[in-house]
């Protein structure tokens, strides 16, 4: 995303948003590679010495991923960092993909221990829940080289990589246009009410719900509007960029009945455009948006949903997005090329780690003096002259 439209995202470059995990190593064709598992827990002390051999020239790499509990097919970040497992695999054939889909919490550390002992190069984790677990593996496991999707670090470590995305930009973009398309009543309805909920009330879900609800309010300064947002209002008084506030939250990343149930709420209390921040539970809110019938829409979250969830394509006004995928790639590639370097890697509308999706079906329909608001806010807030924290416009907030 350097310049251009901002709804041409880059944070797809490898274009693996046709399910290739299909032909990957399944856990069922992983025995070779891993002992069987069974339902007794691995130890979770694992030894200090190397778990991984020097990956030399012709050798096999071997890429393993550790899901958290939405799975290796949620359609969304798991889904996008596998994925990016495969474009590595793509560009650098000695690479060989692994993954353990977790089903529980509970297999987080055995998973990761699993893997500990299998010959892995490089071992993926995905999400804020997987934060302690990895840590501590990586502290263990001094030679093993880790990358965390989703999180951050106040300490840096040589062998691990946190991949952090900053999503409050891109969500800010996400809720001007989705106060936008509302206030127009493009799509069939002009409700002038939106929406969203979260998974967990969790700092990398939170800030999404937070700068999307930033934009709707940004909205509402910027063209004397009155568009009211629904599922998340910032605590009164609190600093921008602290996250406080309370919100609608399914507690679930799996259970699309909840969010189902939460989008039908958000409908119900008028909204015609919501957003779920809640991986595979979006797509029982996109049921509901379907349900609803024409005039009633929504945006997607992490990676694009016309390309995930096709059936759906035509209610995605666009995706905000995280770079998941590309980013993933080049910790894999690093890995195996011997460039790998711990730390953190903090994507942004600046460098492509965020944005919007294209527009899909609603290219024609989204109005050029809107396309042209969002991209002039971008170059603003690449630039550090507007905030993306709903705080900073909650006086904007419509009663």
């Amino acid at each position: 995303m350097h310049g251009g439209n901002v709804s041409e995202s880059n944070v797809r470059r490898g274009g693996h948003r046709t399910r290739l995990w299909a032909t990957a190593i399944s856990l069922a064709g992983m025995t070779a590679f891993v002992l069987t598992l069974t339902s007794t827990a691995v130890s979770a002390s694992p030894s200090s010495r190397s778990h991984h051999a020097t990956h030399k020239a012709g050798s096999t790499f071997n890429a393993c991923e550790v899901t958290d509990t939405g799975g290796i097919h949620d359609e969304s970040f798991n889904e996008a960092a596998y994925d990016g497992m495969l474009d590595a695999a793509a560009a650098d054939k000695s690479i060989k993909t692994h993954y353990l889909s977790s089903h529980a919490e509970t297999t987080y550390v055995p998973f990761i221990t699993k893997f500990l002992h299998s010959d892995c190069g490089i071992i993926v984790t995905v999400g804020f829940d997987m934060a302690t677990a990895t840590l501590k593996a990586a502290e263990k496991n001094p030679s093993q080289k880790f990358t965390i999707v989703d999180n951050t670090y106040t300490k840096v470590y040589k062998n691990l990589l946190a991949l952090h995305y900053e999503t409050n930009e891109d969500a800010f973009l996400g809720g001007y246009l989705a106060a936008a398309m509302s206030a127009s009543g493009i799509s069939g309805l002009k409700t002038g009410i939106v929406g969203t909920f979260g998974g967990q009330n969790i700092p990398t879900v939170d800030v999404y719900m937070d700068g999307w609800v930033a934009g709707v309010y940004y909205y509402n300064k910027v063209n004397h509007a009155h568009i009211k947002a629904l599922g998340w209002t910032p605590k009164a008084g609190s600093k921008p960029g602290s996250l406080e506030g309370s919100g609608l939250f399914t507690n679930t990343f799996t259970d699309e009945g909840k969010g189902y149930t939460d989008g039908s709420t958000l409908l119900a209390q008028g909204a015609d455009i919501i957003f779920p921040v809640a991986g595979d539970v979006g797509l029982g809110a996109a049921r509901a948006v379907k349900d609803k019938g024409t005039g009633y829409d929504m945006e997607w979250v992490d990676t694009d949903g016309c390309l995930l969830a096709k059936e759906y394509c035509s209610l995605f006004i666009t995706t905000v997005e995280k770079g998941i995928e590309p980013s993933v790639e080049d910790a894999v590639l690093s890995a195996a090329h011997g460039t790998f370097k711990g730390g953190q890697y903090n994507g942004t509308l600046a460098n492509g780690g965020v944005g919007l999706a294209p527009y899909h079906d609603w290219a024609s329909r989204v109005p050029s003096k809107v396309k042209k608001a969002i991209t002039s806010m971008k170059k603003e807030i690449e630039a550090g002259k507007l905030c993306t924290s709903a705080i900073c416009w909650s006086k904007y907030a419509a009663s």
